[in-house]
């Protein structure tokens, strides 16, 4: 009788407990979908309806690395939505939780960010305002004013002005040629202005709203012991959600020799040293090749060819159309002569060398180059400047726009001529403008640029002054 009783509670409490986890299966079903219905999610998903679908469609027209990029950036839009449905069921973490929490909007950020990586491609512009973009997302990781971050409205709209420079300059390139990519471009900005901005302004103005009452989030123990040791307090989400890539580690000021450089060319002394592409090495009378004009003529004994680590170098017109400078060592009399106004000049990966080129182009730009200075005449469209350290550009003639962007120490020697160029700059430090001397010919006047700004909060928006420079 004892031994049929206790088969009897025995079978009562296992039916009991598969009825309990019956129940709490259930109810973490019914959490997820409370969560998935709650007012910020819906608003949320249609933002990805109204706005990452069109510019999903403008890509596809495009296609290739506009498209690859464009469907990371779907991805990311994709994944804060999970994680805005985990929000609701989940309390607010601790510094190591919130960074587990963010990891998947961390992974997708930095796949996107790698597409930017290696050698510059012909829509790195778009692939930088993308991926830039992408910044703005980190919102979701504002905890209070003491975290570090902008709040979330401002985190948005600032996120989007670093990506504009990039957007702005796809804008200026493909405006009268290409109206997909304009609208490609209307469309990535109007996701996020206005509408990440008005979504997180209608649902998370003072940062997101976790659960009172859900599960606690915390990392697991392999994670947290793997995981690499948190930044000084306060501790943000991992730093590659507020910038696609890191800055200069240093900055060096170009030295008085290379500026001697540029006075000798200023004055016209070093011309007859520098060297010319001749017409052997023009495309039109290349036997052996059509569309590639190679830097094979014979060296100057002067400055013997150096050649990079990561490549030999390069000074070759490609498909009529593009002048590529690359890897030059050591060089101070390269030159650029026959060109024209529809090619283009990309100098990358040089170091200690100087270049002259003597008419006029569309566009230059210079990439990841050290001690290295560019003379020129004139350009149609912008002269760029990028990932680079210690550089000297002299404007002899016009230029539209001068942009800077992550360099560190730049001089720029304007013409009078070019007085009226636009310059931009972006996360970029120690940029000096020399400009003719009105009152002493010959001679120039230093202004260094602005590279820290005063913010005050004014009549219920923040004015920004640039710190007081003065020019010497």
């Amino acid at each position: 009788m004892d031994e049929t009783l206790i088969k009897r509670l025995e079978s009562a409490v296992t039916r009991l407990e598969a009825l309990s986890t019956g129940i709490h299966h259930s109810s973490s079903a019914s959490d997820a979908s409370d969560a998935a219905s709650d007012p910020s999610v819906v608003a949320f998903v249609d933002l990805i309806d109204q706005y990452v679908s069109r510019l999903s469609k403008a890509a596809d027209i495009i296609g290739g690395q506009v498209l690859d990029v464009t469907n990371r950036v779907k991805e990311a839009f994709s994944v804060q939505k999970e994680l805005l449905i985990k929000l609701k069921q989940t309390q607010k973490p601790d510094p190591a939780g919130l960074a587990e929490f963010l990891k998947p909007l961390n992974e997708v950020i930095m796949k996107a960010s790698s597409l930017t990586e290696g050698r510059r491609s012909d829509f790195f512009n778009h692939l930088k305002a993308a991926v830039d973009s992408l910044s703005a997302l980190a919102w979701i990781a504002f905890t209070g004013k003491d975290c570090g971050m902008s709040m979330p409205i401002a985190h948005v709209e600032e996120s989007w002005q670093m990506a504009e420079f990039y957007s702005n300059k796809v804008l200026v390139e493909y405006r009268n040629k290409d109206p997909n990519h304009v609208e490609w471009v209307k469309a990535l900005k109007e996701l996020y202005l206005p509408g990440l901005r008005d979504y997180v302004k209608s649902f998370h103005p003072l940062g997101p709203v976790w659960s009172q009452t859900g599960k606690v989030f915390a990392p697991s123990k392999v994670n947290a012991s793997a995981a690499p040791a948190a930044p000084s307090a306060p501790p943000p989400p991992p730093a590659s959600l507020f910038s696609s890539e890191s800055s200069q580690a240093s900055s060096s000021k170009p030295k008085v020799g290379m500026s001697a450089v540029f006075q000798e060319i200023g004055t016209g002394n070093v011309t007859a040293g520098l060297r010319k592409v001749t017409d052997d090495m023009k495309t039109k009378n290349r036997a052996d090749r059509s569309g590639v004009v190679g830097n094979s003529v014979k060296e100057s004994q002067a400055a013997p060819r150096a050649f990079s680590k990561v490549g030999p170098p390069k000074l070759e017109l490609q498909m009529g159309r593009k002048w590529v400078v690359e890897n030059q060592i050591d060089q101070k009399s390269l030159v650029i002569e026959d060109c024209d106004s529809k090619q283009s000049v990309y100098v990358y990966g040089c170091k200690n060398s100087v270049l002259q080129i003597q008419g006029k182009v569309n566009n230059i730009t210079i990439d990841n180059c050290k001690k290295t200075g560019v003379v020129f005449k004139d350009v149609v469209a912008a002269f760029e400047v990028v990932n680079s350290n210690g550089v000297e550009v002299q404007c002899q003639g016009s230029a539209p726009t001068i942009s800077v962007d992550n360099t560190s120490g730049c001089q720029i020697y304007l013409s009078k001529d070019s007085l009226e160029t636009s310059i931009s700059t972006a996360k970029s430090s120690e940029i000096n403008v020399l400009v003719p001397n009105v009152e002493s010919d010959g001679d120039w006047v230093e202004h260094s640029l602005p590279q820290q700004y005063i913010h005050l909060f004014k009549e219920g928006r923040f004015e920004t002054t640039p710190a007081s420079h003065s020019g010497g």
